[in-house]
């Protein structure tokens, strides 16, 4: 027998092992020993003896053996190459390829380290989560087996390590079965705070490597005054890389099972999802039945590349009837539905697009008949390249076709060509002159004829032609003082174009919702469509404050007035534009400090400065204390789509308890003399590295045919970690 024994530092570790390796093969072939050291095999150690008469290698002092993918680490090892086998001892780590890593006091290991038997073992998972056992064994087809075993991904109390985490699953075996990315329980407890609340026979769940894996997803209770109480089981499908679904039925109390799901595709070109719900339940209070009817929606969008300028998508979305989605919480505020269908593409200097749209009013007293679609409605623009001047062209068109089951429809067509140059003065003000001319064809089918025939109807052709000139002035004077940079900027905008350009027969399809602000101040056009121009020599002039400094405070003030020099009826009474002078619009925003941010919308009476359009938002407080308020106060004067009169309180606070706790409470207001209260909630939230908690309370006031005044409570525990 032979002995001998090294010392190396740890930059001599390398070559330590090559030596010992190159040494102990030797030895074993002339033996003539089948097993050898394969070449992939590193041993480290502060010292290493080796016995040629048994062929053992023995090591000793932060040992570390490499073996392929995985490494093992331990105060004293020994690898007996006759039978393969590598016994470790003395803060034992056995590193896998997949970043998990087994602890343990005693391992005992084939030469490959994938097989053998651990005591007392210890698994750190890739995802932090952790396993704790007495005992374990590793399997040469990729398992991982532990008995008496204890599961949890939340962390140990730093002050009492030993208190019980949060929760923890205790299972008489556990395993690991990595080929299956899965983990097995058999006879597992589910412990909160270290008391049993839950027993199931088998159990299992995705390993820290699964992604996405077919299962169960957490689930959610709840209560509402008019559904009952609700219980809520998704279960999700992984169908492929590239497309999952998630079934999600809603079981009610009273109004029996709401199936909902999800599909979700990405394919080479794009994506898409539809998602929808069905049930079986009593009929919209307009049928006046008492026999149940299937109720439900479906959503669904999608967008995909045709080449690198084109692309195709729509954006489908249908109720069975009107109050469908509210009364059964799947109401996002909308009031219609639209449904889009689209190719579009985008070149260097160019967009063209077409779209067909159609639309489902929400609200139970429309008549379904008369609600519009649009087939097609086609746009292209175009801007030139800029010449040795700076001048270049632009081109606008637009065809749009629109029509009823029952009332209106037209035709029209729309172009508009331009040119436009824009200068700066030596003095540093900034000019720019745009030349343009508009010209609208439209046939009309069914029409109101309000002027000359009230109640009637007229049908034909008709059209305008819209030229115009406009010149805007900016003169923008900046300074520095100090940390605040300051910027003065006056505007003046002129604008030359024909009276009138509104005739009675072309209809007011898509410039119904306007509203008069501090966006559209300096607009050449300020109406939302094209169905209304705005036309007459008119001047629009305001004034432009701003204060930055280096710290991020900030404050802008914006304020400005329209003249007309003749007034006529393209505006109607309430818009603030009705007048040769305008109202006075403009915005306050005022950040002076991190905690505080004030923004204040307004448009004042220009006679009595009185507020005929106000709107305050303010947010509060530090980080960890943080309140919104928004006041909105609409004009009392009735104007096109706009309410006579409207006045609303939106309030939100939110209060972060500590790292893990928040706190969030909402309320809204009508403040209108035949208002009250719209809405009311609060939610209290709690999220570490292993429990997410969810928890809401809200009222919601608002009452339409079937839809009531509702109470709704909803409760949601997400165990992370279980897939």
């Amino acid at each position: 027998m032979t002995a001998g024994r090294w010392r190396s530092w740890r930059g001599w570790g390398a070559v330590t092992t090559l030596a010992i390796a190159l040494l102990a093969g030797a030895a074993v072939v002339g033996q003539g020993v089948g097993a050898q050291t394969p070449d992939d095999v590193l041993l480290t150690a502060e010292r290493l003896t080796y016995n040629e008469e048994l062929a053992v290698v023995t090591a000793s002092g932060n040992v570390e053996l490499s073996r392929g993918e995985r490494l093992l680490r331990a105060d004293t090892l020994s690898y007996n190459r006759r039978a393969d086998l590598v016994t470790a001892s003395g803060n034992v780590a056995l590193l896998e390829p997949s970043g998990d890593v087994l602890f343990a006091d005693y391992m005992e290991l084939t030469g490959d380290l994938k097989s053998g038997a651990i005591k007392g073992i210890r698994v750190l998972m890739s995802d932090e989560s952790r396993f704790a056992a007495n005992g374990g064994r590793l399997t040469s087809d990729g398992r991982t087996v532990m008995s008496k075993a204890v599961y949890s991904p939340c962390k140990l109390c730093e002050d009492d390590p030993d208190r019980a985490p949060i929760w923890q699953i205790k299972a008489v075996e556990v395993t690991h079965d990595k080929k299956l990315r899965q983990i097995f329980y058999t006879d597992a407890f589910l412990e909160v705070f270290g008391v049993p609340v839950f027993y199931v026979p088998f159990f299992s769940h995705p390993d820290p490597t699964v992604v996405r894996k077919t299962g169960f997803l957490p689930p959610s209770f709840g209560g509402n005054s008019t559904l009952g109480l609700t219980y809520t089981q998704p279960y999700f499908f992984n169908i492929s890389p590239s497309q999952d679904a998630t079934f999600e039925p809603i079981i009610t109390s009273d109004e029996g099972v709401v199936l909902t799901g999800e599909y979700r595709h990405v394919t080479e070109t794009g994506q898409f999802t539809v998602d929808g719900s069905v049930t079986r339940a009593s009929a919209p209070p307009e049928e006046q039945a008492d026999d149940k009817k299937t109720r439900g929606h479906i959503s669904t969008q999608g967008k995909f590349a045709i080449n690198p300028g084109w692309a195709w998508g729509f954006d489908v979305n249908r109720a069975s009837d009107a109050t469908y989605l509210a009364r059964y919480g799947f109401q996002r505020g909308e009031n219609t539905l639209t449904s889009d269908i689209y190719i579009e593409g985008l070149m260097r200097r160019e967009y063209a697009g077409v779209r067909a749209l159609s639309f489902q009013s929400l609200d139970p007293d429309i008549d379904e008949s008369g609600v519009p679609y649009v087939l097609p409605l086609a746009d292209y623009s175009f801007k030139s390249e800029p010449s040795g001047y700076g001048d270049y062209w632009l081109l606008d068109a637009n065809v749009m076709v629109l029509g009823r089951s029952e009332g209106p429809s037209s035709r029209r067509l729309s172009v508009t060509g331009g040119w436009r140059l824009p200068y700066i003065a030596p003095a540093g003000d900034v000019y720019t002159l745009t030349v343009s001319a508009r010209g609208d064809v439209y046939h009309v089918t069914d029409a109101p004829d309000p002027v000359n025939r009230p109640g009637k109807t007229q049908d034909g052709v008709t059209g305008r032609a819209v030229p115009q000139i406009s010149l805007d002035w900016h003169y923008p004077f900046a300074r520095a003082s100090g940390d605040w940079s300051q910027v003065i900027e006056p505007i003046v905008q002129l604008i030359a174009s024909p009276n009138g350009g509104n005739p009675s027969k072309i209809p007011n399809e898509d410039s119904l919702d306007f509203e008069f602000d501090d966006i559209n101040l300096f607009s050449d056009n300020r109406f939302s469509g094209l169905d209304r121009v705005e036309g007459g020599a008119r001047a629009n002039y305001g004034l432009k404050l701003a204060a930055i400094d280096r710290e991020g405070r900030r404050s802008e003030v914006v304020i400005g007035q329209s003249y007309r020099i003749q007034d006529d009826d393209t505006f109607e009474q309430g818009t603030g534009l009705d007048d040769n002078f305008s109202d006075i619009v403009g915005r306050v925003t005022v950040s002076p400090a991190p905690f505080l941010d004030l923004g204040y919308r307004f448009r004042l009476d220009k006679t009595n400065f009185a507020a005929r359009r106000s709107q305050l938002l303010m947010s509060i407080g530090p980080s960890w204390l943080r309140g919104t308020v928004n006041y909105i106060k609409l004009s009392d004067q009735p104007t096109t789509g706009v309410p006579s009169s409207a006045e609303q309180l939106h309030l939100v606070a939110r209060l972060r308890l500590d790292d893990n706790w928040t706190f969030v409470a909402r309320h809204q207001r009508d403040l209108t003399a035949e208002g009250g209260s719209l809405f009311t909630g609060f939610g209290l939230n709690y999220e570490d590295e292993c429990v997410f908690l969810t928890m809401r309370f809200d009222r919601n006031f608002t009452q339409n045919r079937d839809v009531e005044a509702s109470t709704n409570f909803t409760i949601r525990v997400s165990l992370k970690h279980l897939g």
